[in-house]
């Protein structure tokens, strides 16, 4: 029989194939590969010398004479399946097994819905600890009465592997000694227990033999073997979706695990601040997975030096620190789903040959990570939200010199911005050299200036362009001697040509750009900082509300800062609010950097309500530009406004 059969027959359980009457409530199946009725091994003469036959276990029971004889395959048996088992059956099942001793070929034993009390259940498991079996599973068990200490003989086991799922324990009060020393003292090289809300579990009281440890969905903390020094033969240790919270306690846990190879601590709740104490791993552990957890960048601070693969996906790292201690060994990093911006320096990983930083958020690789990322063997950096513009060309290089290496690559490359180029493929995104070479563009410039400044001066003195001039200018004058004839009672309650919302972390531009450009430039406008224009011993919510209400305009700096900031969503609401109740058109959107839409919070739906449908100022990233945005960003917010000595504020002299 193959390995393969096997282990099919041994994870599966049977039909039940036919039912005694002296084991009423038990559901029995056996195979030997296949999966073969019971019937089909009993002789019809009684000869083979293969098959012994036992007597029922009821021998005064009329009923059960008229039942079938219980039959054990020993020698041709191995695998056998058992089901829907309580106190009662106990004692047949402990009769059963016992036929099953050393040298019988019944390795693979699964029991499944059973519901016994806690003598029982340790005598079950003596039982098998002194038959043949190998490899002992348990799918669904309730345990009944209390807990208390039993002494289990280990000696003598055929047992490698334990696996039980789906535990639970009815008993409230009793020592967790009692009934995790059990487990903990074990003579085997693999447990498993899954399933099961169990808390903790104890450090084997000596060295152990365990080579494989699979805890996997339970309620374990950091507590869990701190300071165990007897786990020196752990190879494979699981932790997946538990209730661990410190890393530096989690790599203490394995400081003493001389041989560990693999450790799985994903989807639990760990971080890791930097401030905590240091991290001490096991120096034979070379793969991490730390996955679905709640770990920042500082994360790079407490991993272990021989890491071959690390899995950090879905997690909250926004970079990879470059002052990092180079892990030389790592062949494989997973960084999906996370906040990335850039490229991690990929020279920090000099073996590195499998990269993962896909679903984040990087709008175009800096060239210099690109150049650094060059030799990893494998990349996958699809479904990113990818700006198509100069930036980009670096990136879209890398593909062509990997000669279509990139993982992914079309389908999840995508333009995300601009908007008029949003769904096209990267591959089919293609920009002239004239308008990414600054050199080559300012020369062209010239040259188009020159020849145009040639055909206007030839045009104002053939068409007399001045005259023209002149007039327009006196049309313009006009225009704006009416506009502050108008009654100054119209505009009585406001204070501000506009209110500012934006970001602390985007103030160097509001004080730097915004400010000056409109309060110092043409037009006289008063802008509301808050900074500066709140009112000292008012809250924080009235100081906006009151500024709003006093301001002609509100300008919102959007930005990725914009959408984590309480306060922008409190005067962004307070706006919408305005803006409905007045009936009024008071909204400017500047769009200082670009937003991924997957990163703006659900309570912001107001923001993409807005920016789906109302016409927004983008921050243009060429100087040539900024004229004509201050121009049409001034010409936005003019309108006079009366001051307290009665003057018209917007008058410049």
């Amino acid at each position: 029989m193959t390995e393969k059969m096997r282990s099919l027959n041994y994870f599966f359980l049977y039909e039940c194939l036919f039912t005694l009457t002296f084991w009423n409530s038990i559901c029995l199946s056996v195979g030997n590969g296949v999966s073969t009725p019971v019937y089909h091994y009993l002789p019809e003469d009684g000869s083979d010398n293969k098959i012994r036959s036992l007597s029922p276990l009821y021998k005064n029971s009329p009923k059960s004479r008229a039942s079938f004889d219980w039959v054990v395959i020993q020698n041709t048996t191995e695998s056998l399946s058992l089901s829907e088992i309580k106190n009662k059956d106990v004692k047949k099942l402990i009769d059963l097994l016992s036929n099953f001793k050393k040298g019988s070929r019944l390795q693979y034993l699964t029991l499944s819905n059973i519901s016994v009390d806690w003598i029982y259940f340790v005598k079950i498991l003596q039982t098998i600890w002194h038959s043949s079996i190998e490899y002992f599973n348990i799918n669904n068990m309730t345990q009944l009465s209390n807990i208390y200490h039993y002494n289990f003989d280990y000696s003598g086991t055929s047992v490698k592997a334990l696996t039980m799922k789906k535990i639970l324990i009815t008993s409230l009060y009793f020592s967790q000694d009692d009934l995790y020393k059990i487990f903990s003292d074990m003579n085997i090289a693999a447990l498993t227990i899954a399933e099961s809300e169990m808390i903790h579990m104890l450090c084997p009281s000596s060295d152990s033999p365990f080579k494989y440890l699979n805890f996997l969905k339970n309620d374990l903390t950091d507590l869990l073997f701190q300071g165990c020094e007897t786990l020196i033969h752990l190879e494979k240790f699981i932790l997946r979706r538990n209730k661990f919270k410190s890393l530096s306690k989690a790599s203490l846990m394995t400081s003493h695990m001389q041989s560990l190879s693999y450790l799985d601590m994903s989807s639990n709740m760990l971080h890791h601040d930097g401030a905590e104490e240091q991290c001490q791993w096991a120096d034979s552990l070379v793969e991490l997975d730390l996955s679905s957890n709640q770990l920042t960048e500082s994360v790079f601070e407490c991993l272990p030096v021989h890491l071959k693969r690390l899995d950090l996906q879905n997690n909250q790292i926004a970079s990879v620190p470059k002052g990092i201690a180079e892990l030389k060994s790592l062949r494989e990093l997973n960084l999906a789903s996370n906040r990335l911006s850039d490229l991690p320096v990929c020279s920090r990983f000099p073996a590195l040959a499998a990269l993962n930083v896909e679903m984040n958020s990087m709008l175009a690789p800096s060239s210099d990570l690109v150049e650094s990322c060059q030799r990893v063997g494998e990349l996958q950096a699809g479904h990113n939200p990818f700006k198509c513009s100069c930036e980009l060309r670096a990136f879209l290089r890398l593909e062509r010199q990997r000669a279509g290496k990139l993982s992914g690559w079309p389908e999840a490359y995508v333009c995300q911005y601009p908007e008029d180029l949003r769904g096209t493929e990267l591959q089919d995104f293609h920009v002239s050299e004239l308008s990414c070479n600054s050199t080559l563009l300012l020369v062209t410039a010239l040259l188009v200036t020159l020849v145009l400044v040639a055909v206007v001066a030839f045009l104002c003195i053939y068409l007399d362009a001045p005259w023209y001039v002149r007039m327009t200018w006196q049309w313009t004058q006009t225009k704006r001697r009416a506009w502050h004839s108008c009654p100054k009672e119209q505009e009585v309650a406001l204070q501000f040509h506009a209110f500012i919302s934006y970001s602390a972390r985007d103030s160097l531009w509001v004080t730097n750009e915004l400010i000056p450009n409109l309060e110092k430039g043409e037009g006289c406008v008063r802008l509301c900082q808050h900074e500066r224009d709140f009112i000292p011993g008012k809250s924080i919510v009235e100081n906006i509300i009151d500024c709003i209400e006093k301001s002609y305009k509100l300008i919102f700096v959007l930005s990725p800062n914009f959408v984590q900031s309480e306060w922008c969503h409190y005067e962004l609401y307070f706006a919408h609010h305005k803006l409905f109740s007045d009936s009024s058109d008071s909204l400017i959107l500047i769009l200082l950097e670009p937003i991924p839409p997957y990163i703006i919070p659900a309570r912001y739906h107001k923001l993409k309500a807005l920016m789906a449908k109302r016409t927004y100022l983008e921050w243009p990233k060429e100087r040539s530009k900024h004229a004509l945005f201050w121009a049409n960003l001034r010409a936005a917010v003019s309108i006079n406004l009366p001051m307290a000595d009665g003057n018209i504020f917007g008058e410049c002299n």
